[in-house]
């Protein structure tokens, strides 16, 4: 929970729905009443508790603060793979524990007891984690402290160069970058020797990103975007002040530190780098992969499980895209479908240019018809922006990163115009749903307007809910007026089995023994991505274990809740307040969404229950008699049946529990 990256958290909506506690208090028996004065005592300690947390958070994280939009520390840059660092960060998180638990939630309801249960199952789930040496692999080709330290200082991302005291906090910053790299060069050497390496696959790919940014002068850097950019209002002396101290800097401070880094990984790193690639071949490593799956995925199913749930939905997506190849009038097999998909030239872009266009364009598409399926609508602005050229080889299509706090800086939609044959004009409606409009940004950037919730939860987020709610909103192309042919349907079906395939692939990968080569064979044979593509994702569930499990389940999970709430609601079901609701519940698992009409009637039970979540599977031995208990694999058939769930075969019944993701990433 305060082991925090350079890259920013995946940032998630945090939203108060008023009626939500009309309708509470309405409904509230007698004896609620009675206990209400010393319910709201300890809701107020327990509020101030989170904001003096957040406060600590912010000050043993300043990069943290920086993306939230909170500049009094950006000058401030800790060791956050050093031992200290890590110790720091655990004693942190057990003190802040112990205060919450000692107040307890007794007499909470509400968004209150969900604020208490969500604190400390992230906070127990963290300490959970630290057995598990992650600080031992630093470095891989979708993240590092190399490449996030780069996106900061190139003037790109949160880190502010508007004024004289802004340049000289990322002098300060920057200078403070070598000791970084250092450390990692040291945990890496450590895992050396304890036999915790990365694969091989990926370190590969991470030399050429070096060499992207390893430049001869500091002039030819991406480092040198800000002083390209010093603001016309700067004296003649702070203009030269700041520009002798950026060149010394990056010719003194960061190119040897990169140069060093480069060299450490391809004459010591990868001979020791491991052919294996499934986290499931190192140390403790079936244990580190189910504590990945079951933090990402919000449930308690086995890799096993997992991977026969991915089965069954590939093969009920493959029957609806051969349904849309009779609509398409397309005569031969699905792979021969998939393949004139990929090959067919209408489906490509002519140049970079007409890629953004056409993203530009679907953008005002959207908006004309969006206030048709929304009543809640983000004030924050949007760009969409082109991946940057030195990490775009190893970058996915697409990926969201969110607005600031104080509006300094919008949600910006990433679009990667790497391999331009690859990306295609089927492919391009579901991404900018899922990333833009109406996904991550309603999603992340909602959560920084509403202020009523602790700042843990509105910076937080869950990210089965997260991705859940990213593919969910792929699924409102017609009514959003795309998908008008049946070209572009597929895109959509497309993407669905894309993520069906990410729960055999990653749980193949890290619990099965299967290869990259089988994977990205699995990939093509069974869908219409590119070798491209599917090389780029086989090495992305290489380097981030568990994390693309959470799309589908969460997916379903709000598949499950609307059909719910369409059966028991009928002709009083509206669209737009169950899209209210469903962000208002953000953020926490998709077992937990709260639901209520906003009319006042009071509908919580009637799309979901429980209000509140399971919190982390309780010591080994201890015993409950609860047929809800969350230390069950799953819900047992009285359970599922008691909370009004239609009962899904062996093995597909998720209980939901959710872990803090490092970064909303690539769709």
């Amino acid at each position: 929970m305060t082991r925090i990256s350079l890259l920013a958290l995946a940032l998630s909506a945090a939203l108060l729905a008023p009626a939500a506690h009309a309708a509470e208090a309405a409904t509230a028996p007698a004896a609620d009443v009675a206990t209400a004065p010393a319910a709201s005592a300890k809701a107020a300690q327990l509020q101030q508790l989170y904001a003096d947390y957040w406060e600590g958070v912010l000050q043993l994280n300043p990069v943290q603060a920086t993306f939230q939009g909170d500049h009094r520390y950006d000058d401030q840059l800790p060791d956050f793979g050093s031992a200290a660092f890590r110790k720091q960060a655990h004693d942190f998180t057990v003190r802040w524990l112990e205060k919450v638990e000692g107040l307890g939630s007794d007499g909470l309801s509400g968004q209150d007891l969900l604020s208490y249960e969500i604190f400390v199952r992230e906070a127990r789930n963290s300490l959970e984690g630290e057995k598990f040496p992650d600080w031992m692999m630093p470095v891989n080709q979708m993240s590092s402290i190399a490449s996030y330290a780069v996106m900061l200082g190139s003037g790109s991302s949160a880190q502010p160069f508007k004024t004289v005291k802004d340049y000289d906090n990322w002098l300060a910053r920057g200078n403070r970058l070598p000791t970084l790299f250092d450390t990692d060069i040291a945990n890496m050497r450590a895992g050396i020797k304890a036999g915790v390496v990365q694969p091989r696959a990926l370190m590969v790919k991470v030399i050429p990103q070096l060499d992207a940014l390893i430049k001869d002068k500091p002039e030819d850097t991406l480092f040198w975007g800000p002083v390209k950019n010093l603001p016309a209002d700067f004296s003649v002396a702070d203009k030269q002040r700041l520009t002798a101290a950026y060149r010394a800097m990056i010719g003194e401070q960061l190119l040897p530190a990169y140069r060093k880094l480069r060299a450490f990984i391809n004459d010591e790193y990868l001979p020791a780098t491991r052919d294996s690639v499934g986290l499931d071949t190192l140390p403790d490593g079936q244990a580190w992969y189910a504590h990945r799956a079951r933090n990402s995925t919000t449930t308690d199913m086995s890799p096993a499980q997992i991977h026969q749930l991915g089965l069954d939905e590939v093969e009920r997506i493959h029957g609806q895209i051969r349904k849309l190849m009779v609509e398409a009038e397309f005569k031969g097999t699905l792979q021969e479908f998939f393949r004139f998909m990929q090959d067919d030239p209408r489906f490509s872009f002519k140049d970079e240019a007409s890629l953004l266009a056409f993203y530009r364009g679907l953008e005002a598409k959207v908006n004309l018809r969006v206030r048709e399926q929304f009543s809640l609508l983000p004030k924050a602005p949007f760009e969409i922006r082109p991946v940057e050229e030195f990490r775009a080889k190893s970058a996915a299509g697409g990926s969201y990163q969110s607005p600031s706090e104080d509006g300094s800086r919008p949600g910006v939609f990433y679009v990667n115009t790497y391999d331009l044959p690859t990306r295609k004009t089927w492919d391009a409606e579901d991404l900018f749903l899922h990333e833009a409009i109406p996904g991550h940004h309603f999603q992340l950037a909602l959560q920084q307007e509403l202020k009523g919730l602790p700042a843990f939860r509105r910076f937080g987020g869950e990210t089965a809910y997260i991705e859940g709610w990213g593919l969910y909103a792929e699924s409102l192309g017609k009514s959003l007026g795309v998908y008008e042919s049946p070209y572009d349907h597929f895109g959509y079906l497309q993407n669905e089995l894309w993520r069906a395939i990410r729960l055999v692939t990653d749980t193949g990968l890290h619990s099965k023994g299967w290869t990259r080569e089988q994977v990205i064979k699995y990939m093509l044979d069974n869908s219409a991505e590119s070798e491209t593509q599917a090389t780029a994702e086989a090495e992305r569930y290489i380097a981030w274990p568990g994390q693309a499990l959470a799309y589908k389940i969460g997916e379903l999970r709000i598949q499950q809740v609307r059909a719910k709430a369409e059966k028991e609601l009928g002709d009083k079901f509206d669209i737009r307040e169950f899209h209210a609701e469903v962000l208002n519940a953000n953020p926490q698992p998709p077992e937990a969404l709260p639901a209520t009409d906003p009319s006042g009637r009071g509908l919580r039970r009637s799309y979901t229950e429980p209000t509140a979540i399971p919190l982390p599977r309780p010591p080994e031995g201890a015993a409950s008699s609860r047929e809800c208990d969350p230390a069950r694999a799953f819900p047992s058939d009285a359970c599922w049946k008691a909370r009004g769930w239609k009962p899904l075969p062996p093995g597909r019944r998720p209980s939901l529990r959710i872990q803090t993701p490092c970064a909303v990433g690539a769709s």
